[in-house]
């Protein structure tokens, strides 16, 4: 089984404008394969049913609707059922760093909403395809951004809407949540424990597990763990290296140890996971 020395994103694919509208009907049907990009993805669904495998967890979502895909989360399409609707690439310098935020913060959590059939994210989606499309005029670069930053928007709105009822936005809670996952993706091949994470935020273990359990479902210990499984999965997948270098550069001396973590996270040994995901590859978008 030949796989790449490291994990392969596909980058600079967007235009000048730093961002691309692409309808449903126009998508390359051979694309299933499993990739990562560089960029955002947003997916509008006006109608049918798409199943996408993120990070190794297969979502199921139907119109009207919508899903966010953040830079380096490994996708793919797992089934696409009478489909049509927008895909919207969107490259890390339009999007502001409250809606980054919003979206990086509930990753994993959150990623599809509900929306109306009429939304209005469709009609402007409509728009800005109609807009990069025009020959270039003297302000095309600010129209374009300042259209898309409408769309990122309501999109964010969307995702923070209903996951975080009764909890306002900027609120301490939200902080909390939102500087833990930041810290978990800065530290977690040094930091594994919580009490780490909670002294770092200047709370409790017993405070900070609580807002995050209320806030995300899962407890403080589950999302370090996540990032931990996660970055494991994308190596053993996408990487050369065996199980002990892999254990090594995320931290762990003793590679016996992250082989028991591991299954005990997965329900599977490493080398088990590498081979029931020997097939994937990597294609643009």
């Amino acid at each position: 089984m030949n796989k790449p020395s490291k994990i392969i994103f596909h980058q600079n694919e967007l235009d000048t404008f730093g961002v691309e509208v692409l309808p449903m009907n126009r998508l390359d049907e051979s694309v299933n394969d499993a990739h990562r990009d560089d960029h955002y993805m947003l997916i509008l669904l006006q109608k049918g049913t798409i199943e996408l495998e993120i990070d190794f967890n297969p979502i199921t979502f139907k119109a009207p609707s919508l899903c966010i895909v953040t830079p380096g989360q490994i996708h793919r399409y797992l089934q696409r059922k009478n489909i049509a609707g927008y895909f919207i690439f969107i490259d890390t310098s339009l999007i502001s760093n409250q809606y980054r935020e919003i979206f990086d913060t509930y990753e994993h959590i959150r990623q599809v909403a509900v929306i109306n059939k009429e939304d209005v994210l469709f009609s402007g989606t409509l728009i800005l395809s109609q807009l990069l499309s025009q020959s270039a005029h003297a302000l095309s670069r600010s129209v374009i951004a300042s259209q898309t930053n409408t769309i990122l928007g309501i999109t964010a709105s969307y995702i923070l809407q209903s996951q975080s009822a009764g909890h306002p936005f900027n609120g301490q809670r939200y902080n909390i949540v939102k500087q833990f996952k930041q810290l978990i993706r800065q530290h977690y091949k040094t930091i594994k424990q919580v009490q780490d994470y909670a002294a770092t935020l200047n709370i409790t273990p017993l405070y900070l597990n609580e807002v995050i359990k209320e806030m995300t479902g899962f407890p403080a210990s589950f999302w370090v763990q996540q990032e931990i499984v996660l970055e494991a999965q994308r190596m053993l997948v996408y990487t050369s290296q065996d199980v002990k270098q892999i254990a090594w550069d995320l931290g762990y001396e003793d590679h016996t140890y992250f082989s028991r973590f591991f299954k005990k996270q997965t329900g599977m040994t490493a080398l088990a996971f590498r081979s029931e995901n020997h097939g994937l590859s990597n294609h643009s978008h």
